[in-house]
């Protein structure tokens, strides 16, 4: 009885402690996110930090995610918003602002905002950010890890309709495991959360 007891306990708590593990570090979501179901959105070039060789990997999985889900009726990815950006002067500048606005005074200028979505064509944006793409050592275990911070913004008001932050921690013995495709999985975890 006592031995039938202490299994169903570790069922029990193994089964607690996975689902636990399956949420995000962080997601808010703005009260007017419940209203908000943009048709047409692009994914800003991603700010890779010190990680530069994360940069195209992450734009693609990005976008290839949120195309996958079908919830928007067309996705702009980075390689095509960069297109639109060399080729149009006036969104390269109303972008550079919008995000100097943003980066230095945590401010989303609903002006810049607007007229980056009249530019290019799109109900809202999503900003992401690599925060880690390295394998480590972790109390002798070696690890494979990404983490991802997304920002989604209303372009006709520049509101902040959703924040979030995730990572995945992979241990591994002999080979590594692709931090693309720990990536992969960071992301889905991610757009899930997210409204649409």
């Amino acid at each position: 009885m006592i031995r039938k007891l202490f299994v169903i306990c570790g069922l029990v708590i193994c089964i607690l402690s996975a689902i636990g593990c399956g949420s995000l570090r962080f997601s808010q979501l703005a009260p007017e996110a419940k209203d908000f179901h943009p048709q047409k959105v692009a994914v800003f070039p991603v700010d890779v930090g010190n990680y530069e060789e994360a940069r195209g990997v992450v734009e693609k999985i990005v976008a290839g995610v949120l195309i996958e889900k079908k919830w928007f009726a067309d996705v702009t990815d980075t390689e095509n918003l960069n297109r639109q950006i060399t080729a149009n002067e006036e969104l390269r500048k109303t972008i550079r602002e919008y995000l100097a606005k943003l980066n230095t005074l945590d401010f989303s200028d609903p002006d810049l905002s607007r007229k980056i979505g009249e530019l290019a064509k799109i109900d809202a944006f999503l900003l992401v950010s690599v925060d880690e793409w390295n394998y480590a050592v972790e109390k002798d275990k070696r690890v494979a890890k990404v983490s991802l911070t997304m920002k989604f913004y209303e372009a006709s008001t520049g509101k902040r309709m959703w924040k979030a932050g995730h990572n995945i921690t992979e241990s591994y013995m002999l080979s590594k495991p692709d931090l693309s495709k720990v990536a992969r999985d960071v992301a889905h975890d991610m757009v899930k959360e997210m409204p649409h």
